[in-house]
């Protein structure tokens, strides 16, 4: 029959590693990963910065009802509104006021998008005096 001994090497082998094959596959699935992953990540990003600005114009909007109660006039500018865009604002958008002096009086808060958010499909985002909300798509706000 043949040596017990040999019959047991015969049958435990060690592995070698990976074939090339193998690692050609696992580098396909990891490089479809991120083909899927990263532009989702990004947009995921650029979601939340806009939803930050968002936030800030619409504060800005009620700081000038305020104004206007106060001082029957709309502030020309965020710091005579004593405000401050925080800085994941003030770094990816610049934020603005038109004031209409009327009749009726108005004013309209733009966030233009800057530096990396300016790929943004958003675009300018703005309210104004009564509400109103617009930004280049409709599902933006």
């Amino acid at each position: 029959m043949g040596d017990p001994m040999m019959r047991t090497r015969r049958h435990c082998r060690t592995p070698q590693g990976f074939t090339l094959i193998e690692a050609v596959v696992v580098m396909a699935v990891a490089a479809i990963l991120a083909a899927v992953a990263i532009p989702n990540y990004s947009e995921y990003v650029m979601r939340s910065h806009r939803s930050a600005v968002q936030s800030f114009i619409s504060d800005v909007a009620s700081r000038q009802s305020q104004f206007f109660v106060d001082r029957r006039s709309y502030a020309a500018t965020v710091a005579a509104l004593n405000m401050t865009p925080p800085a994941e604002v003030a770094a990816r958008y610049a934020i603005a006021i038109a004031v209409v002096a009327g009749p009726p009086a108005g004013f309209q808060v733009s966030a233009t998008p800057t530096g990396s958010q300016a790929t943004d499909r958003c675009g300018q985002l703005t309210i104004d005096q009564a509400g109103n909300r617009t930004a280049v798509t409709t599902r933006c706000w």
